[in-house]
């Protein structure tokens, strides 16, 4: 019992140096980065605001959510701390800019985070046909992904395109190099990725995992995610030449040695930092 008082005292000791590491870094550098100035009047109508004609998807910065689909999970008070990413509907995410979801199935083809399901995949597809029908020019990136401990739900792939379809914008790598109104009406980079399933192919609706990429780490030392972050952003091509989009993820995960097994109180330490 008391070595275990003592490893949990060092922990916190730990995160604690790191959260004053990104602090003393905010201070001494600051916040700012290229793009960071721009505050679209309309959040809603962001990519429309880009003029659509001369801006490529390549030089796009697209803000996401971690585990999109997560605001009604679990049991209040209960089990949803524990699994709770988002606190919003996936419909008013996109409303205030959002423009990649991270969507997590089962079996069922029920959204989920682990162990635990939320509601049906159609309350997404719902939520984004609904935002597509108030904008004109905005594109989404949608990754739904297996969640991993589960199976693939039978003919997913014929459900999405099915409800989806009209939207989608297939599979291929002149798309980087292409304009936002080359690409429209297309509205959809829909990203695939099964745990046994074939992968989708070039010229699917579908879009490999290989298009969208990252180096994601578990662990919830915010300056040690950080500095993470900028290591493996610093070896991707530049976006000229690149035929992948490449997420940055800005979240810190709970650890199951750790007291504080809940998603907020874990993720804050690094979200005041970007």
């Amino acid at each position: 019992m008391g070595a275990q008082w003592s490893k949990q005292m060092e922990r916190r000791k730990l995160i604690a140096d790191e959260k004053k590491t990104l602090q003393d870094l905010n201070e001494s550098s600051g916040c700012v980065f290229p793009g960071c100035d721009h505050r679209p009047a309309d959040r809603k109508n962001w990519i429309s605001g880009l003029n659509p004609e001369k801006v490529h998807i390549n030089k796009i910065v697209w803000p996401g959510t971690h585990d999109s689909g997560t605001h009604k999970i679990g049991i209040k008070m209960v089990s949803r701390p524990f699994a709770q990413c988002q606190s919003l509907s996936i419909y008013q995410q996109l409303v205030l800019g959002t423009r990649l979801l991270d969507i997590r199935v089962n079996e069922n083809q029920k959204v989920c985070h682990g162990i635990l399901a939320t509601f049906a995949i159609d309350v997404v597809i719902n939520d984004v046909k609904k935002f597509l029908s108030e904008t004109e020019s905005e594109i989404i990136i949608l990754e739904i992904r297996t969640e991993f401990g589960h199976n693939d739900p039978p003919e997913f792939e014929k459900h999405l395109e099915e409800q989806l379809g009209e939207y989608l914008i297939h599979q291929d790598d002149h798309v980087f190099q292409k304009t936002v109104a080359e690409i429209l009406p297309k509205r959809i980079i829909c990203v695939w990725k099964p745990q046994k399933s074939d992968p989708p192919k070039a010229g699917s609706p579908f879009w490999s995992s290989g298009y969208l990429k990252d180096n994601w780490i578990d662990t919830d030392l915010p300056a040690t995610k950080f500095e993470s972050n900028l290591k493996y952003l610093g070896q991707q091509q530049p976006v000229t030449s690149r035929k992948y989009f490449y997420r940055v993820e800005n979240t810190v995960t709970p650890q199951a040695d750790n007291p504080v097994l809940c998603v907020k109180p874990v993720t804050k330490r690094i979200h005041g930092f970007h």
